[in-house]
């Protein structure tokens, strides 16, 4: 039985939920590939690349099979590559478990999910949930948001609760029987609605029910101010395009842009990473293609030598 809560948001959800395409699918591989691209990327970038992903990789079959270089470049335009060669694998886990002859080869349980290479928590419960309608709690930014308004308060307001004690609130909001819709419901309000920087309580239908919506709209009609909490002052940020994150994606677009199977020297590559590029640079390219490497984003084809700017790296075949 669902609790008035439960059953308003619900109700909500069914007239005002963004028609997605993995809303439409219980197939576990499409649902794991959606929630893969959805990590940190907004949904209306990761639509036409989910569809056309699935063009080229149709099934967990296709996907495990494929070249890793053309996994990472038909993930282009998403960010984050190590999502795409963790894709991979765990499709390639699936598939050596006896997926599809056997069917139970794919995990249908948290736990089981959480097995397969680069599958952390939150992945693991939306799979079980999307895919096989567990009734499963699990948090991503949105869904943490709600439930911390909605069941503790205000994130100005402390104390900051742990991640334990805001799992168990989203547990026991969980309806019986409904975890699909639940869950979907939830990260809509998150997404649309409950949103981070300006929540739009006045059309949120869970406000009465909402302890941050209690404190917020006490706090409206008194006439004194109430005593502001100093800010802490942001320690100094480095520009993003000054980071080593950036510049590893500069290294794998280039590669990307590479015909298929051609291997750039470290001195051919140095230029198209850095736009101020000189051969003091070279250790540190060799450090961060390194890295890729390691992470099965690239592949060195020739590292022989002391000669840094010879070495050679194309994307894995």
């Amino acid at each position: 039985m669902t609790t008035q809560l439960q059953q308003t948001l619900l109700d909500w959800f069914a007239a005002n939920g963004r028609d997605l395409p993995w809303r439409r699918t219980r197939d576990p591989y499409r649902v794991l590939v959606s929630e893969i691209m959805l990590q940190q990327t907004q949904v209306e970038r990761v639509i036409p690349k989910y569809h056309a992903f699935l063009e080229l990789f149709p099934s967990v079959v296709e996907l495990a099979a494929a070249a890793p270089a053309e996994v990472i470049r038909a993930w282009q335009g998403l960010g984050y590559n190590r999502r795409a060669i963790n894709l991979q694998r765990a499709a390639q886990a699936v598939v050596e478990a006896g997926y599809p002859a056997d069917p139970s080869a794919f995990p249908s349980t948290p736990a089981g999910l959480r097995d397969l290479p680069g599958i952390g928590a939150y992945t693991a419960g939306a799979v079980a949930c999307f895919a096989f309608e567990r009734d499963v709690a699990f948090m991503d930014t949105n869904i943490r948001r709600v439930v911390r308004r909605l069941s503790v308060g205000p994130e100005t307001v402390p104390p900051e609760p742990r991640e334990a004690e805001l799992l168990a609130h989203a547990e026991r909001l969980v309806p019986p029987g409904q975890g699909w819709s639940w869950n979907q419901a939830i990260m809509e309000l998150g997404a649309t609605i409950c949103t981070a920087a300006k929540p739009q309580c006045w059309r949120c239908p869970l406000r009465e029910h909402c302890a941050a919506y209690q404190v917020w709209s006490t706090a409206d009609s008194q006439v004194e101010l109430l005593p502001q909490t100093p800010r802490r002052r942001k320690a100094a940020e480095v520009p993003f395009q000054q980071t080593n994150r950036y510049f590893r994606g500069r290294i794998v677009d280039a590669l990307r842009a590479a015909p298929p199977q051609t291997a750039l020297s470290l001195a051919e590559l140095g230029p198209l990473v850095r736009p101020e590029w000189t051969s003091e640079w070279l250790p540190w390219l060799a450090k961060l293609v390194t890295g890729l490497a390691n992470d099965g984003l690239v592949a060195w084809i020739s590292q022989h030598g002391s000669e840094l700017a010879h070495w050679s790296v194309a994307l894995p075949e």
